[in-house]
């Protein structure tokens, strides 16, 4: 066996930062588990992997969720579970198709509950426009799996002209992003404090996968996508940036963000870029390709406020930098600790 790359006397037991989408989960990926289980497919940190079979081009992608709580505005484990793997699909350029659904159940979970949930499942499914064709149930003791847990696996199929990756992006693409951000992520935590305001803030949790298929449809030059879950826009970001070695500018007052998720924000000391979504898509295009990709986005009833948000720089330096309301620049790196653990 070999030795382990993290220095295991700094962190020697798992955070729950290590799943926040942020620095220390990068970096459980990049000493860790990328060294230890390395192929080109998992090198190239992709929403999912995209390969090759029996001469078909197909992605494959597999997710795990967590949340807590289990019901929250605006949807539920669920429906979340499908979209999350129907919208990595998506990102990777691919027609999902298929996905298999994983439930560990505690002991003692409601049967009303587990059958919103499956039903959800369903409903979510039939949106989308996927089969769920295969699956497994495990109970475990009660106390042991927060009520439950899911694991969904997608297969999709990707045209051969289809080329999507960090490694496309070139200086002047510009950045694009399908809405405003950070509402799963406060409609998440505004439930768990008990916070309450004038404008309710639900999750955005949706399919992303007709959008996307639309926008593939057009012909334009899609560098990359990419739907901003954990660690959120700025993590996206980051990883894009490190995968094809540019510098990213983003400007501030470009960025939506509903006023009640702002003001939830500054109440609860928190980033909205560092903020989960699970309905929005942010895109690397070509800049010929910019207006024409909007004008797609804005068409959809999950795109009405798309907006460009910032471009690929000509500087091979890894970077993010956000130009602020103020007119000056700072750098948005990935976020060290964990804004929001159970997220997603």
């Amino acid at each position: 066996m070999p030795s382990c790359p993290v220095p295991i006397s700094e962190y020697e037991r798992v955070l729950l930062a290590h799943g926040g989408g942020g620095k220390l989960s990068a970096r459980l990926f990049e000493k860790m588990i990328r060294p230890c289980l390395s192929n080109p497919w998992l090198d190239l940190s992709h929403d999912g992997a995209m390969i090759r079979l029996e001469g078909r081009r197909i992605a494959f992608s597999t997710d795990s969720y967590v949340i807590q709580p289990i019901i929250f505005p605006g949807g539920n484990i669920g429906e979340l579970a499908v979209n999350g793997t129907v919208n990595d699909l998506a990102c990777c350029g691919a027609r999902p198709m298929y996905i298999s659904l994983g439930l560990i159940l505690e002991e003692g979970l409601e049967m009303e509950v587990l059958w919103k949930i499956i039903c959800s499942v369903r409903e979510a499914a039939d949106r989308a426009g996927v089969k769920v064709v295969t699956g497994d149930t495990k109970v475990v003791d009660r106390g042991k799996a927060d009520r439950i847990f899911i694991n969904t696996s997608g297969i999709g199929i990707i045209g051969e002209e289809t080329e999507v990756s960090p490694a496309s992006c070139r200086p002047g693409d510009k950045i694009l992003l399908s809405g405003k951000i950070a509402e799963h992520g406060i409609a998440i935590m505004s439930t768990r404090t008990g916070l309450e305001f004038d404008s309710p803030i639900v999750s955005d949790t949706a399919p992303l996968n007709h959008m996307v298929e639309k926008i593939m449809a057009s012909g334009a030059g899609i560098r990359v996508m990419r739907d901003p879950t954990r660690g959120g826009v700025a993590s996206a970001l980051n990883e894009i940036s490190r995968s094809c070695g540019y510098r990213f500018i983003i400007r501030e007052k470009d960025i939506p963000v509903a006023g009640a998720v702002q003001g939830a924000c500054e109440i609860l000391g928190l980033d909205p870029l560092y903020i989960a979504n699970e309905g929005k898509l942010l895109l690397i295009v070509d800049p010929g390709d910019e207006q024409k990709v909007l004008k797609i986005i804005r068409a959809d009833p999950l795109g009405k406020e798309a907006a460009c948000i910032g471009e690929v720089l000509d500087s091979r330096d890894k970077l993010v930098e956000m130009e602020t309301v103020i007119g000056s620049t700072r750098i948005v790196d990935m976020i060290s600790g964990e804004q929001l653990p159970r997220i997603c």
